[in-house]
């Protein structure tokens, strides 16, 4: 009856803005709870989420009530990970990188591929034991969705902790990292599960366009960069320096969402891969980007709590129901997380990485979220399509609810986040001369 009065447009718009502001204002009241029980914010977001999601509160008409009212919010979802990326490629300083950046692209690069193989082993070998239960073709390609390791989760840990010290800046870098090399060992690993169930393998697709997609991507991105750069020297207040910045920011989101063909070789972009060349090539170029990022951080606090409350409302809790991907699940995600320590902790060993950073980086490698689930909707092409996508939803449930503590966890342990007392941590891991990762 109430909404019977308005036009069904307004009832939408109503309805979505009512929407935001319960899954805004129900993370914030989780985070009181989060706060009691040493939990990191960004799990009470997520837990939140899942209680507002269409499988809990949403069965009783509260909030989001389908599946489909939370991918119709898909679009903040996108714009927070550009933001997240941005953020992310303001760590690649070039006097960061002269003293870790052999580090980072040795550590990024080998604990992915160790990851993948660990995982594609496990697998097939679960495929000879129980060869009704997952495919060969699906073995390899959950490995290489295995390497991909969500960005987001890490970031709101180290921004609300203040986390700072090497290995944290060894973290952010190696998570950027792995972003181009997940997208390489997923587009050979789906080249080759193509090959095997088609009998056909194509060059192109295993090749071609995932170096295309990363060649392009770095391009555009570094292009964003140059433009916000000499767009910011016509404007000197810092409000219209950071409007300045969103807009840069929303548009390349925008650009990089475009897929076309060209000859017959599929042409696309990596969100994450443009923003964070964009944020890369911005903080090299501008001697004024430390302060404006600053900005930045406090203008997007409330787009990241919408983005994880979302995140978890998407969490599929059916998938709970089907004991075939529960093993599938428990396989990956056992040989998934020993692929992500054990990889850290030889790379970190072989770089000679301190003690600290060998033992403890390969736990916060361990959230894992949009870039997998982006690799198991591409992957749904295959015959065991629909499988590989609930396993790494599975996956994503487990790793998002426990990666964030898990990572926080590391990090103490590694010295890098004083212990929570009576006054707030972001207050008591704020030094006193401002010191910012990367130096953003």
């Amino acid at each position: 009856m109430f909404f019977a009065a308005f036009p069904l447009r307004r009832c939408k718009d109503m309805l979505v803005l009512m929407q935001l502001s319960a899954a805004m204002f129900g993370g914030l009241l989780m985070t009181r709870l989060a706060k009691q029980l040493k939990l990191p914010a960004v799990t009470a977001y997520l837990v939140m989420g899942v209680l507002l999601g269409p499988f809990c509160l949403g069965r009783l008409g509260v909030v989001f009530r389908t599946p489909e009212e939370v991918a119709g919010l898909d679009l903040i979802s996108q714009v927070a990970l550009g933001f997240i990326a941005f953020t992310i490629g303001n760590e690649f300083r070039l006097e960061q990188l002269k003293h870790m950046g052999r580090q980072a692209i040795t550590v990024g690069i080998l604990q992915a591929v160790v990851t993948t193989v660990i995982v594609d082993i496990s697998l097939v070998a679960l495929h000879f034991i129980f060869p009704q239960v997952i495919s060969v073709s699906s073995a390899i390609t959950l490995g290489a969705i295995a390497a991909a390791t969500a960005p987001a989760a890490t970031l709101m840990v180290v921004r609300q902790y203040k986390a700072n010290g090497p290995m944290t800046k060894l973290l952010l870098l190696v998570v950027a990292i792995d972003d181009a090399v997940g997208l390489v060992l997923f587009a050979a690993s789906f080249g080759v599960a193509n090959a095997l169930e088609s009998g056909v393998i194509s060059l192109t697709s295993v090749l071609v366009e995932p170096v295309l997609e990363i060649v392009l991507s770095l391009a555009l991105g570094s292009l964003a960069g140059i433009v916000l750069h000499v767009m910011e020297k016509y404007f000197h207040s810092g409000s219209k320096r950071l409007c300045l910045s969103i807009s840069c920011v929303l548009f390349t989101v925008g650009v990089s969402m475009a897929e076309f063909e060209l000859g017959g070789i599929h042409i696309g972009f990596s969100l994450l891969l443009v923003c964070m060349m964009a944020g890369t090539v911005f903080c090299n170029i501008c001697d004024f980007s430390e302060s404006l990022m600053e900005h930045i951080d406090d203008w997007t606090a409330p787009l990241f709590v919408l983005f994880f409350v979302i995140s978890g409302a998407e969490l599929d809790l059916k998938i709970l129901s089907n004991p075939l991907v529960l093993l599938i699940g428990a396989v990956y995600i056992v040989f998934r997380s020993a692929g992500k320590i054990f990889g850290a902790y030889s790379s970190c060993a072989l770089t000679k990485c301190s003690e600290s950073i060998t033992k403890y980086l390969g736990i916060t490698l361990l959230p894992q979220a949009g870039v997998s689930l982006g690799m198991a909707l591409t992957a749904q092409q295959l015959q065991d399509g629909a499988t590989i996508r609930s396993v790494v939803l599975f996956s994503v449930l487990v790793y998002e609810l426990v990666g964030p503590a898990l990572t926080k966890h590391a990090l103490m342990a590694a010295g890098e986040i004083q212990v929570e007392g009576r006054t707030d941590a972001r207050r008591r891991n704020k030094p006193v001369i401002p010191v910012h990762l990367g130096g953003h």
